[in-house]
């Protein structure tokens, strides 16, 4: 079976930009996975958006990298009213931690298994 979508995001050459958003959930869903989703698709329309890689552990520790061509584009999307209302809500709802760290990407290195035969 072929596989129609990859868990890593598509990236141009660098350089770029992640933002690495590590975090610890309080337990429940409490509406959050709706407000996820609904930032995934928000930030994809953003000027300078690149792509999104996000895994969570069944102890509720997860970790989204969100990748931008700039410093800008980061800026303009923590500013977006829709991304301030569910960081606020995250704060009040959600999440018992996070950590955001910004860092700028200047090589990429990378494997694939060769999976025939």
């Amino acid at each position: 079976m072929a596989e129609t979508s990859s868990p890593f995001a598509a990236l141009p050459e660098p350089p770029y930009f992640v933002v690495i958003f590590s975090s610890l959930r309080r337990h429940g869903d409490d509406g959050y996975a709706a407000m996820a989703e609904h930032m995934v698709e928000l930030a994809a329309r953003q000027p300078g958006y690149l792509g999104v890689e996000s895994v969570r552990g069944a102890d509720g520790f997860g970790v989204t990298n969100s990748f931008w061509k700039d410093e800008d584009s980061i800026r303009a999307w923590k500013r977006d009213v829709d991304h301030l209302h569910a960081q606020s809500q995250g704060r009040q709802r959600w999440y018992r931690r996070y950590a955001v760290r910004v860092a700028r990407v200047e090589r990429v290195y990378s494997f694939t298994a060769d999976t025939g035969g």
